[in-house]
């Protein structure tokens, strides 16, 4: 079930934290690492040196430009955070994520500078915290080892098509909202850049924390669609 977890770099400013991260889930079974908006191309040498004997997995990482795009084939999202945010975002335990009935689930990680940003968090379902002393922060490579390492000691449940009904998808999510984001910019329900973005946070908080199932943000979906013609 190791191939059901993506793990997502979100623009990584090392090489070398790319490829230390890169070795950190090669050495725990995992294949999956996602990049997005790298400051360095990738693969580069010091990524690749860096990666050690599992440089050959570095032609499976992918690149995007940005969280929506990285996230689009996953059901559930997890974002990374030592800072207490002031959201109403669950915060979910390492240990409770093998528990998420879910084909397949995404663990975002900041950069190494600034962490992540209110916005990218808020495109998460789940706030994942690794406490430490003080609330210092780990090495980003050090952070996605230790995740790793944890997540390869759980056994995941095997997905029951009968009991995913909620919480709606990531992927709807971002889907639905991108759309009525695009329909209020058309009827310039806003034109500051600052409303907009916290709009937008607020209207995915609330679909994420609503427990709207998947069933029902089609349904709200197709209907918006029909009224917007």
């Amino acid at each position: 079930m190791k191939k059901k977890i993506q793990f997502i770099l979100n623009k990584p400013q090392l090489s070398e934290n790319v490829g230390m991260s890169l070795r950190s889930i090669g050495c725990f079974g995992f294949e999956n690492l996602s990049l997005i908006n790298p400051r360095k191309i990738w693969p580069n040498e010091k990524g690749l040196k860096s990666a050690k004997h599992f440089s050959s997995l570095s032609k499976k990482v992918k690149t995007y430009k940005s969280i929506p795009e990285a996230m689009k084939d996953s059901d559930i999202l997890i974002a990374t955070t030592v800072r207490k945010r002031d959201f109403h975002i669950p915060s979910i335990k390492l240990q409770d994520i093998s528990k998420l009935n879910r084909n397949k689930i995404s663990i975002l990680f900041g950069q190494e500078n600034n962490g992540l940003t209110n916005k990218e968090i808020s495109h998460a379902n789940y706030i994942l915290s690794i406490p430490t002393k003080s609330n210092s922060s780990l090495n980003l490579s050090h952070t996605v080892a230790l995740i790793a390492y944890e997540l390869s000691q759980m056994s995941f449940s095997k997905i029951s098509s009968s009991k995913i009904v909620t919480p709606a998808s990531a992927k709807d999510i971002e889907k639905f909202l991108s759309f009525l984001m695009k329909i209020l910019e058309k009827r310039k329900f806003t034109s500051i850049s600052s409303k907009r973005d916290n709009l937008e946070i607020s209207l995915r908080n609330f679909l994420k924390t609503s427990k709207i199932d998947q069933k029902q943000i089609k349904t709200v979906y197709g209907v918006l669609k029909f009224i917007t013609k």
